[in-house]
């Protein structure tokens, strides 16, 4: 890593001159952030709009959309608007919440929304509706539901305009994120809207217009601070990206602007590093950690055993578990994971199997990460027993942990291969009975058996 620039303090407003300056003087990786936040970007507008169509979702008719019914005018008052519901709000939730049909939901919901602000208080059918919709496709959904609150944004509060922002953030709609801000009254356009954007963008992984955002939305409004978050959010994406010289002077900028990076901001720096192979410039990161009296936690020391086990320097892997059991910050089920991942990459099975047996008596659970390791591992390596006594473990576990179901699909049609037809059966009905997966596991044809009729028959 080399030294960091030294440059003027330029006020936030001119953050790409300064930016530009740096790079005329500076080493290589501040060149990469010219290429990253160029001295000019684009202006970050909202969607343009087709009224036959929806930006996100394709070519969708309007008469599909459900329009806001019972909307009331921005500065109308609802003293007593729970009761223009026409039942308590506690079944309106739960009769929204258990709507399967995505066109009755987005009416019903509008409907609510728009009669009680009871209900706009309230995150949780938010949260549920814009989830379900998403798994759905139906973006003119979102786009409907989110639409129909944007007449309460002047009497509503900032937490209510962040709130937007966010759903479409986490429906994956970026550019109605940005839109929903420009068109927010003037006294919500704060550091709280702002990282909401800035979130949008990066769950989307849109560096370009992540850093689009940064510059511009503080510069078009004064009283808009990036802070901590932001450039946590800014830096995480580069780092994501893999722009690490980027990162780097995006930290350099944080410092000169009186913002103290974290250990946040360092655990995405170490991730980047150690996710790229760069772990002796990683340790340039740690020294950074050091310097500035930060308590490193099991994420940092994640990030170290990811790329330790990447350059297949397993024992050295081990010996930093091993330091954290006995020193701290006490490892997690991603510790063990990336060890156990690294022993099986490895062959190392008996190994693996240890820290397996270790783990929960450091206080871990085993997880969903643990068992699509472990077993598909020991499956090629002829391990047959062992994979099928984890495959216990998982159903013995109170939620079986979500494993995949091809993994153990795999461990059913191995047993058939090896004639063990009865253990096959077995665990094909402990998979019926505890209902694991919806697709349900099979007995492979090869089997000669009609599983179905054995399990149904065992049930009556």
């Amino acid at each position: 890593l080399a030294p960091f620039p030294t440059i003027r303090r330029p006020p936030m407003s001119s953050l790409a001159a300064a930016a530009a300056a740096a790079v005329a003087a500076a080493s290589t990786w501040v060149k990469s952030l010219s290429r990253i936040i160029p001295s000019s970007t684009p202006a970050v507008k909202p969607p343009k709009r087709n009224p036959k169509t929806t930006t996100d979702a394709g070519s969708i008719p309007d008469q599909k959309l459900p329009k806001p019914l019972g909307a009331h005018p921005a500065g109308e008052a609802e003293s007593d608007a729970g009761h223009k519901l026409g039942k308590p709000l506690g079944g309106v939730l739960k009769a929204l919440i258990r709507e399967r049909d995505p066109d009755k939901l987005v009416s019903k919901f509008v409907e609510a929304s728009s009669a009680s602000s009871r209900f706009r208080d309230g995150r949780r059918a938010y949260d549920v509706a814009v989830s379900r919709l998403t798994s759905l496709g139906r973006k003119d959904g979102i786009e409907a539901i989110i639409e129909a609150q944007k007449p309460f944004l002047e009497t509503s509060s900032e937490g209510f305009a962040t709130r937007l922002i966010r759903l479409y953030g986490s429906a994956s709609m970026p550019s109605h994120a940005a839109a929903t801000f420009h068109l927010l009254p003037a006294r919500h356009k704060s550091t709280r809207t702002f990282n909401a954007v800035l979130a949008a963008y990066a769950e989307a992984g849109d560096v370009a217009a992540l850093t689009a955002a940064f510059q511009e939305i503080p510069a078009a409004h004064p009283s808009i601070v990036p802070d901590l978050y932001s450039y946590n959010a800014l830096i995480r994406t580069l780092c994501q990206k893999s722009n690490l010289s980027a990162a780097l002077y995006a930290v350099h900028l944080m410092k000169k602007h009186g913002v103290s990076p974290d250990i946040i901001t360092f655990n995405s720096l170490l991730d980047g590093f150690h996710n790229s192979g760069r772990n002796d410039e990683a340790e340039k990161v740690w020294q950074m950690i050091k310097e500035r009296n930060l308590e490193p936690d099991a994420k940092c020391y994640n990030a170290k055993l990811r790329g330790l086990v990447a350059q297949g320097r397993i024992d050295d892997a081990a010996s930093v578990l091993e330091r954290l059991e006995k020193d701290g910050p006490k490892p997690n089920i991603v510790s063990y994971n990336e060890l156990i991942r690294g022993y099986c990459k490895a062959g190392r099975f008996q190994e693996a199997k240890k820290v397996y047996d270790n783990l929960m008596k450091n206080e871990c659970v085993p997880n969903k990460g643990t068992y699509e390791i472990l077993v598909p591992h020991l499956l090629q390596a002829g391990e047959l027993d062992c994979a099928l006594s984890y495959c216990y473990d998982i159903f013995a576990s109170k939620k079986c942990c979500g494993v995949e179901w091809g993994v153990l699909q795999d461990v059913v049609n191995a047993l058939v291969d090896a004639s063990r037809v009865v253990e096959a059966t077995k665990l094909v009905e402990l998979d019926w009975q505890k209902y694991y997966h919806r697709k349900g596991l099979r007995m492979p044809p090869s089997a000669g058996t009609d599983e179905e009729e054995s399990i149904s028959g065992e049930k009556e």
